[in-house]
């Protein structure tokens, strides 16, 4: 039985020493959901020839915990505000270790492919339910942004760990390692968080889960990303990738219509009149349909242009990763002093100037040294960014609706990220059709070089965007029903 207090909706836990203890495990947990998104990627090869899998389809691997993970972060998040954070975090690390097993113990192509999609459901909990537990368990203000800094910095620094894990396990112990891995961290993350993690408080009102929404949202969203994913793959005209999305559209639609007449949504559409949140919002989308795409064009430059190893590229990733973890930290210092207003617009600047150099490096007979600057300069603007953007999602926002107003920015995230990977590589592959060997490396670069100038502008706007942000942050803002409803507690 657990021993830890109780948290009360909202209230900062009382003890300094369990604050610490509990940021520690949030943060394994961030580089635990970090590390599973790169570590499959080097093993995928293997994978393929050891299951049968052909070529063209191995990608299923990845894009299956790519559409689960963004089709449930909606519902992720509501769970975690109905249904209780820790209640859900614990929730969400047995399913990532229970799924991770069954694609370790997996013989076939259709278990783990099934199991990456059991894993995406575990991220989509885990992520809301993380975030909102910093937001609740850290006041706002400077407290918050430093808890948000040493999360933001685990998951970078989980970025590298996956290349360079994936690559040293798969050669060590074969493909299944990089499943395995999983199991002993996220089940002794979960046993620690029944210790540490003050327990749900105890709720007497009676709140609805709003299945109607639940259901047009999930459905929604899951059939959104599976298009924008496998569009590359099966071509834009392909009849399942067509109907994906009109079935989206048609489900996204009801589900707006749902909300507009649910006493208890499962997304209240009020909370898009809180700025901050607003622009938050929109800033974790044009984050990753920028910022956040440059991993994989840097991975198709190191290792298909210029021939590099899986565990070389993973190496090459440890420059731009310390980058960004250092922004992390940065970040949080000038939101404390200077606002998240003025931050962000600094780290879309550094950013956009740092990837403008960056895109010198994407020439075929271009050197890592060449590229090295703008990995720094880029890197740097992309951790600032990252922190202060959480910030921005969480200031102002009930602590009662922090789970549902992560979930809203993680899902914008997720989709920034299917929609700037689509765009960006329909672009970069345009010049490469018909192309072999040394013409092909050239031409993979140009078209590169091209997108990386892309996402410099695209920074552009996000600096441009963040200037709708309030220079003063708003109160958190209640409705009268869910004023009584804390006062009560």
């Amino acid at each position: 039985m657990s021993t830890s207090p109780t948290l009360p909706t909202g209230a900062p836990a009382s003890r300094p020493q369990r604050l610490g203890w509990s940021l520690a495990l949030l943060a394994l947990a961030q580089l635990i959901f970090s590390l599973d998104l790169n570590i499959v990627f080097v093993a995928l090869p293997d994978i393929g020839s050891d299951l049968g899998f052909p070529g063209q389809t191995q990608q299923l691997v990845v894009s299956a915990y790519v559409v689960f993970a963004g089709g449930f972060l909606l519902l992720g998040g509501r769970a975690a505000d109905l249904l209780g954070r820790r209640r859900i975090f614990v929730l969400a690390l047995t399913i990532y270790a229970v799924s991770s097993l069954a694609g370790g113990l997996a013989e076939s192509p259709a278990v783990i492919i099934a199991a990456r999609a059991v894993q995406g459901i575990g991220g989509a909990l885990l992520l809301p339910s993380t975030l909102s537990l910093i937001n609740t368990l850290f006041e706002e203000g400077p407290k918050r942004n430093k808890a948000l800094a040493v999360w933001g910095g685990a998951g970078a620094s989980g970025l590298t760990v996956g290349a360079l894990l994936g690559g040293v396990l798969t050669e060590a112990f074969g493909w299944p390692a990089v499943f395995y891995v999983n199991v002993p961290l996220a089940g002794a993350v979960a046993l620690a968080a029944l210790a540490v993690i003050p327990r749900d408080a105890q709720r007497t009102e009676k709140r609805r889960f709003d299945l109607p929404g639940a259901l047009t949202a999930t459905g929604g969203s899951t059939l959104l990303v599976f298009a924008l994913v496998q569009g590359p793959e099966r071509g834009w005209t392909d009849a399942l990738v067509i109907a994906a999305f009109a079935v989206s559209v048609i489900l996204l639609v009801a589900f707006a219509a749902v909300e507009g007449r649910s006493k208890d949504p499962l997304m209240p559409f009020r909370l898009f009149r809180n700025r901050s949140l607003s622009v938050g919002i929109t800033v974790t989308f044009l984050y990753m349909a920028t910022f956040g795409t440059l991993p994989y064009f840097l991975t198709v430059l190191m290792q298909n242009v210029h021939g590099y190893s899986a565990l070389e590229t993973g190496l090459a990733f440890l420059v731009p990763s310390v980058a960004i973890a250092t922004g992390t930290q940065l970040g949080e210092r000038l939101t404390t002093r200077l606002g998240t207003r003025t931050t962000l617009i600094a780290g879309f600047a550094l950013g956009a100037v740092g990837t403008a150099v960056l895109a010198l490096g994407f020439d075929a007979d271009a050197t890592y040294a060449t590229a090295l600057p703008g990995l720094i300069l880029s890197g740097i603007g992309q951790g600032i960014v990252w922190t202060a953007m959480w910030i921005a999602a969480s200031t102002g926002v009930a602590p009662n609706e922090q789970g549902i107003a992560n979930g809203m920015a993680s899902t914008t995230l997720n989709i920034g990220n299917a929609i700037g990977l689509a765009v960006l590589t329909a672009i970069a592959d345009a010049g490469t059709d018909g192309k072999v060997g040394d013409a092909l490396r050239h031409a993979t670069a140009d078209g590169e070089f091209v997108v990386v100038l892309l996402t410099a502008a695209g920074m552009v706007i996000g600096l441009l965007i963040t200037m709708g942000l309030p220079r003063k942050p708003a109160a958190p803002t209640q409705t009268a029903a869910e004023d009584s409803v804390l006062t009560a507690r």
